[in-house]
């Protein structure tokens, strides 16, 4: 049975998703405050999943996402009361993989829950296989090779690695500076358009795959679908 953290200081919002957790299936783990639920994330044996508020006390839910991404890759999805596009923005800078405004359809929670799972294990089991397969794309990440319908890609090492960390996390957003940190390094000093160019370079390498794949979300970063 799959373990869902949900973390919010309003009671009744925290038990109401938590009820309809349940009668879907799942086990779920209540967390009061922002502290509460960095705590019990890492005292839990397993957190699948955690669903987390984020105008919360002792800390937000932005503190709380970065500090689960320290460690794990687990699926989070933030929950607010405003319909701010800063709010969205600083939420997938922080690494959530989803964002949804209150008030919201207990219902269409918990099938974003069900889908980010799936993407989840999706790409759990290829990282088991060190082989990520999208359609016609394979990535070999120990022979350091990566093929399209069949073809060798000639890439260089920095659109290879934006390329195995997209589509290592098939549907979740990386800003630019999370590309930046990850590949280039914190310390690399250089602007944000650098990871445009190559993506940019990358997209036209991939052909048609690239144009219907690899998608540009304005004003945040980049994914793959």
């Amino acid at each position: 049975m799959k373990r869902i953290l949900v973390a919010d200081d309003e009671a009744r919002i925290r038990r109401l998703v938590c009820d309809f957790l349940k009668n879907a299936g799942y086990e779920t783990v209540e967390a009061v405050d922002g502290r509460d639920a960095v705590e019990k994330f890492i005292s839990s044996d397993s957190i699948d999943l955690v669903i987390c508020d984020i105008m919360m006390p002792e800390a937000d839910g932005w503190e709380v996402c970065r500090k689960i991404r320290e460690t794990s890759s687990v699926p989070v999805l933030m929950l607010t009361a405003r319909s701010q596009e800063f709010d969205e923005l600083r939420s997938f800078e922080s690494g959530a993989d989803d964002f949804v405004t209150k008030p919201f359809s207990p219902v269409v929670l918990v099938k974003r829950v069900e889908a980010l799972l799936k993407r989840s294990q999706a790409v759990s089991a290829g990282s088991q296989k060190d082989i990520i397969t999208v359609n016609s794309l394979v990535i070999d990440i120990p022979a350091h090779k990566i093929t399209l319908d069949g073809t060798t890609l000639e890439l260089t090492i920095k659109e290879h690695n934006i390329l195995v960390k997209l589509a290592g996390n098939i549907g979740r957003i990386y800003s630019r500076e999370q590309l930046l940190d990850d590949i280039w390094g914190v310390d690399f000093v250089g602007d944000a358009r650098t990871v445009d160019s190559h993506v940019a370079r990358l997209r036209t390498k991939l052909g048609p795959w690239g144009e219907a794949h690899l998608k540009t979300v304005y004003g945040i970063g980049y994914k793959i679908e």
